[in-house]
């Protein structure tokens, strides 16, 4: 079972969105994730560089003919600090939710 643990780095919503999406899938490419996300490419190289930096992404660079193209996956480590941001966040909901049910009985 993850450890919920709130993790600032994941949580702004540009960067969850990215991470979510990465989760779903084994590598994603460069353009999928700008459609997908509606991100220009300077934001969304601004943010897979920050993942990268903490060790959540991993993004590999390759000749497509003549063209360079990005991809992008999740690491362990990005896997598991988002298993463990998604269990922290459903903790606090189940707090709220719990301490609202409390107030109304």
């Amino acid at each position: 079972m993850t450890k919920a643990r709130f993790d600032e780095l994941i949580h702004p919503s540009t960067r969850l969105s990215l991470v979510a999406t990465l989760a779903a899938a084994d590598w994603a490419e460069f353009a999928f994730l700008k459609d997908r996300l509606s991100l220009s490419d300077s934001a969304l190289s601004k943010q897979l560089a920050t993942l990268e930096e903490a060790g959540y992404v991993a993004t590999e660079r390759r000749l497509s003919g003549s063209r360079r193209k990005v991809r992008a996956r999740l690491t362990d480590t990005g896997r598991d600090a988002f298993d463990g941001h998604i269990a922290a966040l459903r903790a606090i909901v189940a707090d709220a939710t719990g301490s609202a049910a409390g107030r109304s009985a």
